[in-house]
């Protein structure tokens, strides 16, 4: 009855608003600071950093027990808040303990970061949500609950040039709605870059694989594998043997043609 009478934008505000009653309220994200508001993001800056300092203390192994949507986390690594071509999508949710990760996941998503620095050292990646402190539920998620799961934001174009407008928008980026040809809904210039998002999904297996991982399954939304499929490295994709997934339900699908979601396998 519900499916019958919301539409699938109506059902990703709703995935969307109950991240952000979960997390409370969105507050300050990365940005250009201004005399205005330099106090104010002094202080997010701080603490972002105090807390991951604070939690940058584990050294015994990780470890993932039970599945993706049925496990806890036991001494995960905490993702540093910002690196060198890479910040956490929102400082409310990496506050919220949501952005840790088996230690095998965290070398892995440094490692792409760095390969894909090389191959395109001008541009700026988001990672989001990725599994509580001690794993288990992580709502509104069904999985990401024994710290092989990472949601990865979609970089963007906007007239053939990287385009960082809508990534500042912390957990609201889930409200962001795509058509199935990556387009924006809001502005149709903004679009998806296919390109680059298989060429990160290709360096997240190649340093998977130097880590003792391999990726179990990609999640994207459906509609979109044929844009992503038909570039340069997409054609690589499709031959490499990655799962990328076939059949989402409603929901699911409408919810992830924002970001691509990733569940790593131990080897």
């Amino acid at each position: 009855m519900w499916y019958a009478i919301c539409s699938m934008h109506n059902m990703k505000i709703l995935f969307a608003l109950t991240i952000l009653s979960t997390l409370g309220s969105c507050t300050a994200q990365i940005k250009p600071s201004t005399p205005e508001d330099e106090p104010t993001e002094e202080i997010v800056l701080s603490t972002v950093d105090q807390f991951y300092h604070n939690n940058d203390t584990v050294r015994s192994p990780s470890i993932s027990d039970g599945t993706v949507s049925n496990g806890t986390l036991k001494n995960g690594r905490l993702i540093p808040f910002s690196g060198k071509n890479y910040h956490y999508f929102d400082s409310l949710s990496y506050l919220s303990s949501r952005g840790f990760m088996h230690e095998k996941v965290l070398k892995t998503v440094l490692g792409a970061y760095t390969e894909l620095e090389s191959f395109h050292p001008e541009r700026h990646f988001c990672i989001m949500e990725c599994s509580h402190i001690h794993g288990g539920q992580l709502f509104p998620h069904r999985t990401h609950q024994n710290g092989l799961s990472v949601d990865f934001m979609m970089p963007k174009l906007q007239n053939g040039n990287a385009y960082y407008g809508l990534d500042d928008l912390g957990a609201n980026h889930y409200m962001l709605t795509f058509d199935e040809n990556g387009r924006y809904s809001e502005d149709p210039t903004i679009e998806l870059d296919f390109n680059t998002i298989a060429l990160h999904i290709l360096q997240l297996q190649k340093a998977a694989k130097t880590n003792g991982l391999t990726i179990q399954k990609v999640i994207i939304n459906t509609s979109l594998k044929d844009e992503l499929f038909a570039t340069e490295n997409g054609k690589i994709l499709k031959k490499s043997g990655i799962y990328i997934v076939l059949n989402l339900s409603p929901l699911i699908n409408s919810v992830h043609d924002d970001h691509f979601h990733v569940d790593f396998k131990l080897d």
